[in-house]
């Protein structure tokens, strides 16, 4: 049952139906901004300023190899701390949003992570970083369970992948609007600026929210439910919640891995016939995350239309998700192929295929649990998920200055049909728990 809405304008609780697109509209573009805030590090950090900065050098020492190599490093453990607060605030926010409700808890969250993105160009070195990407872990801890508890509020559960392809189309933007404005920012008013503009989006997204937000409206006399109270420990009994928090866990690093690192990758790889530097970086990730656009609302709309032409909910879900990790598996090719347009294409096709991948899964909660708990289960989810990022996190400077990215790449190839495996042999069917098994 849905929450009670005192206070819902008349036209919303008149047309339901037609409002909770202009909700979908409303969390695509915040989630947009949240993807902004936290991608920004990724374009700044190939940036030479921002490099010495981080380094403690003046502008005119020079970066040698182990000055590079040594900011690979940093850049990895700020990675990891930004996870650590990421999973830290996952252990209270999908309680918390349970307990508050979207319309506050989602307030909190952009709040916080948006003056954590604009303390950013306070930065004078690598603690300096940690601080600000703590604080902005923190804040963007509550973006994405808000938004898939909402999404379980306003639409049935046959439209949910579609609702949530949508919204993961709205990440994808915002890495666009990133790498189409950070490179002209950094390049014409330096690396602080670019922190500074993008942080500013946040409080744009706070009083968007505070305007236009309303929880789905029940009809008149309706008693909301009782309220129920859900520990941890609890969820963690359930296999459904252990399968969801392993698909997290395998694939979320994958995703985590191209933001930060893809950059960077372009810019060193010494096998391309011509170097990239940030003014080139633009149009290379404007395809790659295009693309991945499209694969997050067509494979969103797959597995909706095809519980609409009769399939279950079990068959098309997994169906999809299938699709999706088998677009992921030739990225292994990436780390030793010299064709730029080529390594392009694969990392086109795998991003599509995370993204597609993301927004079947991330329907799980809601397609298994109920609503009133539905908050609590994202949170351990993506709690899981940022453990396994940290882990990648903390190792990826390491690895990269031993080993180069061809591990990386091979153990994102597989990650996603190791997941699948996961969910279908521990689930072989998807049932949802009872809402009487939490009383």
């Amino acid at each position: 049952m849905r929450p009670a809405t005192k206070d819902a304008p008349v036209s919303i609780r008149l047309q339901p139906e037609r409002y909770k697109w202009r909700i979908i509209s409303l969390l695509f573009f915040a989630m947009m901004i949240n993807y902004v805030d936290r991608n920004v590090m990724s374009f700044v950090m190939v940036n030479d300023d921002f490099k010495r900065t981080l380094l403690g050098l003046r502008p005119i020492d020079p970066l040698g190899a182990a000055e590079l190599a040594r900011f690979k490093e940093i850049i990895g453990l700020a990675d990891m701390v930004f996870k650590i607060a990421y999973a830290s605030g996952f252990l209270l926010v999908g309680w918390l949003i349970d307990k508050l409700g979207t319309y506050r808890g989602f307030k909190w969250a952009v709040g916080v992570w948006s003056i954590a993105a604009m303390a950013h160009t306070a930065i004078t070195g690598a603690w300096g970083l940690m601080a600000a990407r703590f604080t902005l872990g923190l804040g963007e801890a509550g973006g994405m369970p808000t938004a898939i508890k909402t999404i379980s509020e306003w639409f049935p559960q046959s439209e949910r992948s579609l609702a949530t392809g949508i919204l993961n189309a709205g990440v994808n933007v915002g890495i666009l609007i990133t790498a189409s404005l950070v490179p002209f920012l950094v390049e014409s008013f330096g690396w602080r600026v670019a922190f500074l503009v993008t942080g500013s989006l946040g409080i744009v997204t706070f009083f968007l929210w505070k305007a236009m937000y309303h929880p789905y409206p029940v009809p008149s006399g309706t008693l909301p439910p009782p309220p129920i109270r859900v520990s941890w420990g609890t969820l963690l009994r359930l296999r459904q919640t252990w399968v969801y928090a392993a698909g997290k866990f395998l694939t979320d690093p994958v995703w985590w891995f191209f933001l930060t690192w893809l950059p960077t990758f372009f810019n060193e790889n010494k096998h391309f016939a011509e170097p990239i530097d940030l003014k080139n970086l633009t149009g290379p990730f404007l395809i790659i995350y295009f693309i991945s656009d499209i694969g997050s609302v067509f494979f969103g709309w797959l597995a909706t239309s095809l519980q609409k032409r009769g399939w279950s909910a079990n068959l098309a879900r997994k169906s999809t998700l299938l699709l999706t990790a088998l677009c992921v598996v030739p990225i292994f090719l990436v780390s030793t192929t010299t064709d730029i347009a080529f390594a392009v294409a694969l990392l086109s096709l795998a991003t599509a295929g995370h993204q597609g991948w993301s927004s079947n899964l991330q329907t799980l909660p809601s397609d298994l649990f109920p609503q009133e708990v539905v908050g609590s289960v994202s949170g351990i989810g993506a709690t899981f998920g940022a453990i396994g990022g940290i882990l990648l996190a903390g190792a990826s400077g390491f690895i990269i200055n031993r080993y180069g990215y061809a591990p990386l790449f091979m153990g994102a190839s597989v990650a996603y049909l190791l997941a699948w495996l996961v969910l279908v042999v521990s689930l072989p069917k998807l049932r949802p728990v009872r809402l009487d098994f939490f009383h």
